[in-house]
């Protein structure tokens, strides 16, 4: 075997490894109840823990490849599972509410991060998995802002655990606040992070909570595209600052910046709000997307050691959780005020 032909199975071999631990962290999501622990974070602790002990140098180009050119096809994928006729439907009511958690994640992340001494990009990770939608709106900006792998586990393993603490805290604060079905879906759809425990959350009130929650989490999604633009904006602005002279006088042009898989993922978010994708094909489609996001995220944790996770220390974790607490507040608030509850 040549030492190219050699090269080239070693890269298959280690993209099938990443394919084989996402398939056995979504075997492993559907044995454990309650439907507590997600595919994606049951893949990323997977993979951080057999890096700790595992981690040849011949592996690094497939975990490369898998963590930046899969995950953006399983985003693109992920844009099946939207309607816009919902979003506009549901955003009407949560519109206000969505406003304020953003500013609350964004604008008071901003401040906060500097308290707890965080990069600004895993800061900013954080606050999109608090205020979009978890793993995905992490993923989705990662590359925008070309953040390292440990950033992105550090990102979910925060946002992972305040939801863990939600899951079961929320339907106990909604039952005692006395909050009706729509108020505690519009309170779970809007501050939970990711989608599975939106729905744990939601259903552990009344199913028409429930109902609502998913809902209002699909139309909370859309807020992916914006925000990666504005990263996008922000991430070429960065890099022409570092470079000085070389771009000097240059202009950002926005059209340019425009990460082509979010062009595909507002492509098929279109096509299935006009009904070219039939109920059948878009369940399959979302649902490769997710396994493509698992497998990504089975990469990135291949990537990552313990020992880069006792290296950030708490700081990440501490961030992610004030955040999300301020965010939880900060919904209720609004709820209350526009007197829904």
């Amino acid at each position: 075997m040549t030492s190219k032909a050699k090269e080239n199975f070693l890269f298959l071999f280690g993209v099938a490894i990443c394919f084989c631990l996402a398939g056995l962290a979504v075997f492993l999501e559907k044995i454990i109840p309650g439907g507590l622990l997600g595919a994606s974070i049951i893949a990323l602790f997977m993979g951080t823990i057999i890096n700790s002990f595992f981690h040849p140098a011949w592996i690094k180009p497939a975990l490369k490849f898998t963590s930046k050119r899969i995950l953006k096809v399983a985003i693109i994928l992920l844009g099946a599972s939207l309607s816009i006729k919902t979003i506009m439907s549901v955003g009407k009511m949560t519109f206000f509410v969505m406003i304020f958690t953003f500013a609350m994640c964004f604008g008071g992340g901003y401040f906060i991060r500097k308290l707890f001494g965080l990069n600004w990009k895993l800061s900013n990770l954080i606050s999109a998995g608090t205020g979009i939608c978890g793993g995905s709106a992490i993923a989705a900006i990662s590359p925008v802002i070309d953040a390292e792998d440990k950033d992105i586990a550090f990102a979910m393993s925060s946002t992972f655990i305040f939801d863990m603490v939600m899951v079961a805290l929320y339907p106990i604060m909604g039952k005692f606040l006395g909050m009706t079905d729509m108020a505690y879906g519009i309170w779970a759809g809007t501050s939970v992070n990711d989608t599975a425990s939106v729905v744990a959350s939601g259903y552990a009130f009344s199913e028409i909570a429930g109902d609502f929650a998913t809902m209002v989490k699909l139309t909370r999604t859309i807020a992916i595209i914006p925000t990666v633009l504005v990263f996008a904006y922000i991430g070429t602005r960065i890099k022409q600052k570092e470079l000085k002279e070389a771009n000097k006088g240059q202009k950002v042009n926005l059209i340019k910046i425009i990460p082509w898989f979010i062009g595909g993922f507002l492509l098929l978010a279109v096509l299935n709000s006009v009904g070219c994708i039939p109920a059948a094909v878009g369940g399959v489609i979302k649902d490769a997307g997710k396994f493509l996001m698992v497998t990504a995220l089975a990469a990135i944790g291949l990537g990552t050691s313990i020992t880069d996770f006792k290296k950030a220390g708490l700081a990440p974790m501490f961030y992610g959780i004030t955040i999300d607490t301020l965010v939880t507040l900060t919904a209720l608030g609004v709820i209350w005020c526009m007197g829904l509850m």
